[in-house]
């Protein structure tokens, strides 16, 4: 067996379009969505991320604002610009790119942040909506481009065993969470668990997001499953992979997301989807 590939890149061009056709409706109505994005400091990881997401903005017409500060930067100088944004009508989301600087309490930041404009979905209220299956919040963009991908190749997830490998508040629990949702049984696995492999044979489905390289391999995976690989680690020449031994899953696999081209280029997608959203909700 040879898995088939689940194209990130593809699918986020094809919502891209879709994405940049709604800009331009709301622009037409007064209401061009916007993005701020403020980086702390000058990690190199980080000013590529932030790269990307601008050019994306750029690219299917939404507004942005990039803001750049020195590692110095005080949290209250940081806490008054997100206030500054917040009341400000030309921006409908807000991005805070993570890590900051030591001395900075991101959990404070993400708080501070208006839920109404949270559009990585990090904000406790996005996080009680997401929990409780109410409306009003926004979905963390990675594990919301998963769940896209696992509907673009139709896949059903209805009485389904998901593994999620990983327990962040950015990928893992949000990832189960979602996959609840849409009655899929769930097991959560993580670095205490005592025999991964016993969990990850069974799933049906097996989301892989620890962020260490090769974890997951070819015995560890049943025939025919659904593998989402959204570690991003560098192999021993520098190459870019994932938490997936992809040469080795793939041969049992049933559908695998490649590094990159995998599940990167949706996290950007759905960054720019829930800044639309904000924006529809914004009363012209």
């Amino acid at each position: 067996m040879t898995a088939h590939i689940i194209d990130g890149l593809a699918l986020s061009r094809k919502l891209r379009t879709q994405i940049a056709t709604e800009a331009q409706q709301l622009t037409a109505q007064g209401r061009r969505p916007g993005l701020a994005v403020i980086l702390v400091g000058d990690n190199p990881a980080s000013q590529v991320y932030v790269r990307n997401k601008i050019k994306a903005c750029e690219d299917t017409g939404i507004h942005s604002v990039l803001e750049k500060f020195d590692a110095s930067l005080s949290e209250t100088e940081l806490l008054a610009r997100i206030a500054a944004l917040n009341a400000d009508p030309r921006i409908h989301g807000i991005l805070v790119q993570l890590p900051l600087p030591g001395h900075i309490d991101e959990q404070k930041v993400i708080e501070a942040i208006s839920p109404a404009k949270d559009v990585d979905g990090f904000h406790v209220a996005s996080a009680g909506a997401l929990l409780t299956g109410l409306p009003g919040g926004f979905w963390p963009c990675t594990p919301h481009g998963c769940l896209q991908m696992l509907d673009d190749i139709g896949y059903e997830l209805r009485g389904k065993h998901a593994v999620v490998v990983g327990r962040s508040n950015i990928v893992g629990k949000p990832m189960a969470l979602m996959l609840l949702a849409r009655s899929a049984t769930v097991t959560i696995c993580h670095s205490a668990t005592p025999d991964l492999a016993h969990f990850t044979r069974d799933a049906d489905v097996i989301v892989a997001a620890v962020g260490k390289r090769g974890l997951i391999t070819r015995d560890m995976v049943k025939p025919g499953a659904v593998v989402i690989d959204v570690g991003m680690n560098r192999d021993d020449h520098g190459k870019l992979c994932g938490d997936v031994d992809f040469a080795g899953v793939s041969e049992v696999a049933g559908w695998i997301t490649p590094v990159p081209g995998g599940v990167g280029p949706m996290t950007i997608t759905m960054l720019l989807a829930n800044t639309i959203e904000s924006a529809r909700r914004t009363t012209a």
